[in-house]
């Protein structure tokens, strides 16, 4: 099989239809192999009835998995993702504001130019100023702490991916922002970018408005960039600051106690050890050091990831 298409969604049964046939017609046009997976991640609309109907019309094409509830974006990613078999796989969103003439475009970007993953630009852009500046500034930080410089839209729905990609990460909670930093850190190094076109919302409205959607996007970074950097080996953070401090600590209570037995020595009037705020300070230090060291520790222990990470309740696939 040629693409996959896989698309997240939630209440858009207006668009479905359109959008569908949009793709249909740019795959016939071209020849290519292809299936649509839609992931309705938790619709109350008509979304799951018009799903099914196009299986019934295009069975083997038209594939589905419906969740019991709403999981996120990451979620319904991960498990379009298990799910794919093509070649190259394609995300889109399903507003109809990522246009599928861009798909052979992207599709021969990865199949002839060798790219592991190409991710969409949306240069010219129809959302209001209060999305595009917090965007322009979450770019710019993504940029600068993934290290992949050439990338100006990290969250661009519309991407495309050499199989290989899609199969060895993880997307996880909110983490689909930074697939490509993900594909990165798995190995995958060819990443390249294309401008394509935004079009306005034709139906409703957004779904990912709002601060908390911000907020959310650099907290997600800064969980990945240190899950990346000491994810397999906490013991590198914790355990230095722990040393560090236990070693400040230690040699601010010598500091003390010769001073104490100097004084003694000349016969030299001191205040007792416990009266100096110095020393309540030095041992907090040992045993905040203690402490973050046995964390790294334990944390090597453990390991990050979670048996449960990726649980999701499904309710139907077709």
């Amino acid at each position: 099989m040629d693409i996959s298409v896989v698309i997240p969604l939630y209440n858009e049964d207006e668009s479905i239809p359109e959008l569908y046939a949009w793709i249909e017609r740019v795959m016939k046009a071209n020849n290519f192999s292809y299936e649509v997976i839609f992931i309705n991640d938790g619709s109350t609309d008509r979304s799951w009835e018009i799903i099914s109907e196009l299986n019934k019309q295009q069975p083997g094409v038209v594939k589905g998995i419906k969740f019991r509830r709403n999981y996120g974006k990451s979620p319904a990613l991960y498990c379009g993702f298990e799910q794919a078999q093509g070649d190259v796989v394609i995300t889109m969103d399903a507003d109809l504001q990522d246009s599928p003439d861009e798909i052979p475009e992207l599709y021969r970007m990865i199949k002839e130019e060798g790219y592991d993953l190409v991710s969409g630009y949306k240069q010219k852009r129809y959302d209001p100023i209060s999305k595009t500046i917090p965007t322009k500034l979450f770019n710019a930080t993504a940029r600068k702490i993934s290290g992949i410089k050439n990338l100006h839209d990290f969250n661009c729905g519309l991407k495309a991916y050499r199989k290989a990609v899609v199969k060895n990460i993880e997307v996880y909670g909110e983490m689909h922002r930074y697939i490509p930093y993900l594909a990165k850190n798995a190995g995958f190094n060819k990443i390249g970018e294309k401008v394509v076109q935004h079009q306005a919302r034709k139906y409703g409205s957004s779904k990912f408005m709002g601060l908390n959607r911000f907020v959310n996007g650099y907290l997600d970074l800064l969980t990945l960039w240190f899950l990346s950097t000491f994810g397999k080996k906490p013991m590198h953070v914790f355990g230095f600051l722990g040393t560090l401090m236990f070693f400040i600590g230690f040699i601010s209570a010598a500091w003390i106690g010769a001073d104490k037995l100097w004084c003694l020595a000349n016969h030299i009037p001191q205040r007792l050890v416990t009266n100096s705020p110095f020393f309540y300070i030095a041992l907090t230090m040992m045993l905040m050091g203690t402490q973050l060291f046995l964390t790294g520790f334990l944390g090597d222990l453990i390991s990050r990831s979670s048996s449960g990470r990726n649980d999701y309740q499904i309710e139907e696939k077709i």
